[in-house]
C-alpha cells in the first residue's frame, strides 16, 4: 500500500534515499520578499494559510503585453464587449512575451538530490484550479502543466521553478476567495508523498490620495464648434497645470467617443505582489464603470490595454439599478486608517447611495469590490444631488497629521455667510458670478440680493448642509478622525442648474449619462415638482435634488506635492477679488496644499461637473498593500 503524507516541511532538507518515502517539499513566497527560498526556511511557516499580512500572492495575469488582442473583428466590425473583456494574457495557455513571466508567482521545489531515476512527479492545483494556471519552466521555455504532464527524477533532483497565474481577479467570494492550493506529488519505489502551497490572487485595488499622481487623463472632444472649442482649451490649461505640479507625462486623451466625463467611465486600480529585490511587480487594472450602454468604456480596451495594464468590467448589472450611481466620480477612496479594531492598509472605498429612494449602486460592483477583503465599501447618502455622486462633496487631503490625511467637506453653511456678509457690507447689488459671457452664451446677470432673495437657494443649502454633516459625522465614526482633523471649504448648492435657468445652454452631455440629456431635464421637472408641492404644504423641500452653484471646490484634483487643482470660481468680486476664491485658498492653504485654479464653467460646471468629474488620474502603485 502506498504511503502518503501531506502538507510536509522540511528544513534543513534531509538526503532521500531509494529505500524510503521521497520527501516533497515546495516552497512559495510566504513572506513577500520577493524571492522563493528552498534552502532555507523562511519561507516554510505558514505555507499552507494566508492572511493579509503573509502569505503567498499571485496576480490576476489579465493584460496584453504583446498587443495581441483585437478590437475588430474579421469584418473590421469593433468586436462586442463581452468579446473585448474576454482576451487577455491569461486567455490562453502560453506565456506571452518576455514581460508576462515577471506577472507569474514563483513556487519553487526542494531539489530531492538523492531520488532514483525511476521516481516522478506530478503538480496538481487542487482548489481554484479554474482560475488558476501553472507553468513549469523548461530549458525549451515555460510549458503549461496539465494532467499528463509528468516531472521526471532529473528535474526533482535539481529542483524545479514553477510560475502561477490567475486568470481573472475575484469576482465574488462567495464562488472563489481567490485561493489556489497547488500540490505536488513525488512517487518512488511504490511509495509516494505530497506537499502543498497555498497561494492568493492579489486583490484589485483602487487608488486613495497618499498615492502620488504620476499622470492624468482626460477627453477630447472632437470637432470645431463652439463646446468643442472650449473643451480643447480645457485640455490645454490641464496640461499646463498638471506640468506646473511637476508631473512629467503627457496627458493621456480619450478622443473617439466624446464622452467628457472621464472620471466616471473608468475607475483606475492596481494588483500587486513582490518583486525581485524588494521591489512589487504591479499591474494597472481599469475598472470600467458598471454601464453597459456607455460606449466610452470600450477605448479602455482599445487603447489603454497593453504591457502592464488590464481592463475588468462587471456583469450582470440590471435595468433597474440606477446608472448614475455607477458612474465612477461615486467611487472614491479614504486613505489608509486603523479606528476601533478595523485596519484598511490600503485605503476604505466610498459610494453614494440614494437612501430616500432605496438606489444603490450595481450589486454586481459592490460585491466584486467588498469580495477583494481590503476596501470594505462604506456607502454615503447622496440621495440630496441631483448627479448623486460622492465627489460632489467629500475628498481626502494629504496632511501632517498622525493618520496622514484629513477630510475635505463642502460647506453650504460657510457659502451662505460669505454672501450674507458681502451683502451686509453693502455689496448686495454685485453680480453673483463673475464669468464672462461669450456668443450664445450670455453671462449670468442675478447679483447677490437676488441670490439670497431666491424662493430656493437658502432652504436648498440648509438641506445640503445637513445631508452633509449626517455623512460627515458617518465618516469621523468610521474612521476616527477628529474635528480639527476636517477641512471645510465653502460652496453652495441649487436645483437651478439646469438647462434654461440662467439662460444658459449645458454641454452637450450631462454628468447623468453621456448622451441622456432628455431623461435629464425630465427628471429635474419632476423633482422641481415634488418641491412645490412640498412648499405648497409648508414642508421643507427635502426631496430636491441639488448640484453646485458655485463651481465646486471639492470637485477637484489632488495632484501631489502639496499641489491642488480646483475648477475657477467665479464668484462675486468685491475690492478686486473674487470671495469665494479667497475663501477657498484659505481653506486649502490652512491644510497645507497651495491651489491653482482651471476654468471649467462652460465645459463641465453647467453639465453638473467639475474639473474632477472630466478627468481621471493614475497614481502610483508601487506600496505595498500588505504592510500597515
Amino acid at each position: 500500500m502506498a504511503l502518503t503524507a501531506i502538507g510536509a516541511v522540511l528544513a534543513p532538507v534531509s538526503p532521500v534515499f531509494a529505500a524510503d518515502p521521497p520527501r516533497a517539499d515546495l516552497r512559495a513566497d510566504v513572506n513577500r520578499d520577493g524571492r522563493v527560498d528552498a534552502t532555507g526556511a523562511t519561507d516554510t511557516a505558514g505555507e499552507d494559510s494566508w492572511s493579509p499580512r503573509t502569505g503567498a500572492v499571485f496576480l490576476p495575469n489579465i493584460d496584453d503585453d504583446t498587443k495581441r488582442c483585437a478590437v475588430t473583428g474579421p469584418n473590421g466590425r469593433p468586436l462586442p464587449d463581452a468579446k473585448l473583456a474576454a482576451c487577455n494574457d491569461a486567455a490562453d495557455t502560453k506565456v506571452n512575451g518576455s514581460g508576462d513571466a515577471a506577472d507569474l508567482a514563483r513556487v519553487r521545489s526542494v531539489p530531492m538530490t538523492d531520488l532514483p531515476t525511476t521516481a516522478t512527479g506530478r503538480l496538481k492545483v487542487v482548489a481554484g484550479g479554474n482560475k488558476t494556471r501553472v507553468f513549469v519552466k523548461r530549458s525549451s521555455g515555460w510549458t503549461w502543466v496539465t494532467a499528463g504532464t509528468r516531472l521526471s527524477a532529473a528535474e526533482l533532483r535539481s529542483g524545479l521553478e514553477f510560475g502561477v497565474e490567475g486568470t481573472d481577479v475575484i469576482r465574488d467570494s462567495a464562488v472563489w476567495d481567490g485561493r489556489a492550493v497547488i500540490r505536488l506529488t513525488v512517487t518512488s519505489g511504490g511509495n509516494s508523498a505530497s506537499d502543498d502551497v497555498t497561494l492568493r490572487v492579489a486583490p484589485l485595488l483602487t487608488h486613495h490620495h497618499l498615492q502620488n499622481a504620476q499622470q492624468l487623463m482626460v477627453t477630447k472632444v472632437r470637432g470645431s464648434d463652439d463646446y468643442a472649442r472650449r473643451q480643447q482649451a480645457f485640455v490645454k490649461g490641464l496640461a499646463a497645470e498638471v506640468r506646473s505640479a511637476g508631473i512629467n507625462k503627457p496627458l493621456l486623451t480619450f478622443d473617439k467617443y466624446d464622452d467628457i466625463w472621464a472620471q466616471d467611465f473608468v475607475e483606475p486600480g492596481y494588483v500587486s505582489m513582490a518583486g525581485p529585490g524588494g521591489s512589487r511587480q504591479a499591474m494597472r487594472v481599469m475598472l470600467r464603470s458598471a454601464q453597459p450602454d456607455r460606449a466610452a468604456g470600450r477605448e479602455l480596451f482599445e487603447k489603454l490595454r497593453g504591457n502592464g495594464v488590464g481592463v475588468v468590467q462587471v456583469s450582470g448589472v440590471r435595468d433597474s439599478e440606477e446608472a448614475t450611481l455607477n458612474s465612477m466620480g461615486n467611487l472614491e477612496t479614504i486613505p489608509p486608517y486603523t479606528h476601533n479594531g478595523r485596519s484598511f492598509p490600503a485605503g476604505r472605498i466610498i459610494m453614494g447611495e440614494r437612501k430616500d429612494s432605496g438606489s444603490k449602486p450595481a450589486k454586481a460592483m459592490r460585491t466584486l469590490l467588498k469580495s477583494q477583503g481590503f476596501q470594505d465599501p462604506l456607502l454615503l447618502d447622496t440621495s440630496w444631488l441631483h448627479v448623486g455622486h460622492v465627489d460632489e462633496f467629500v475628498q481626502f487631503l494629504p496632511a501632517d497629521t498622525p493618520r496622514g490625511w484629513k477630510i475635505a467637506i463642502a460647506d453650504p453653511e460657510a457659502g451662505l455667510r460669505l454672501l450674507r456678509e458681502a451683502q451686509a457690507a453693502g455689496h448686495g447689488r454685485t453680480r453673483m458670478f463673475s464669468v464672462p459671457g461669450s456668443p450664445g452664451m450670455p453671462a449670468p446677470k442675478e447679483t447677490i440680493d437676488q441670490a439670497l432673495a431666491s424662493r430656493w437657494l437658502v432652504s436648498d443649502n440648509t438641506m445640503a448642509a445637513k445631508r452633509i454633516k449626517a455623512n460627515l459625522e458617518v465618516l469621523q465614526r468610521e474612521t476616527g478622525a477628529t474635528d480639527a482633523e476636517v477641512v471645510r471649504v465653502p460652496a453652495l448648492y441649487t436645483r437651478g442648474t439646469q438647462e434654461g435657468e440662467r439662460g444658459e445652454r449645458m454641454p452637450r452631455l450631462t454628468r447623468m449619462g453621456a448622451g441622456k440629456v432628455p431623461d435629464v431635464v425630465r427628471e429635474y421637472g419632476q423633482q422641481q415638482e415634488l418641491a412645490r408641492h412640498a412648499d405648497r404644504a409648508g414642508a421643507a423641500p427635502e426631496t430636491v435634488m441639488t448640484s453646485a452653484y458655485v463651481p465646486g471646490a471639492v470637485n477637484g484634483i489632488v495632484l501631489g506635492g502639496g499641489r491642488y487643482l480646483a475648477p475657477r470660481q467665479w464668484g462675486p468680486v468685491i475690492g478686486g477679488k473674487d470671495i469665494f476664491t479667497s475663501a477657498v485658498n484659505t481653506a486649502y492653504t490652512g491644510a497645507g496644499m497651495k491651489v491653482s485654479y482651471l476654468d471649467d464653467w462652460y465645459t463641465y460646471h453647467l453639465g453638473q461637473g467639475e474639473v474632477h468629474c472630466g478627468t481621471n488620474t493614475l497614481r502610483d502603485a508601487s506600496g505595498a498593500w500588505w504592510k500597515p
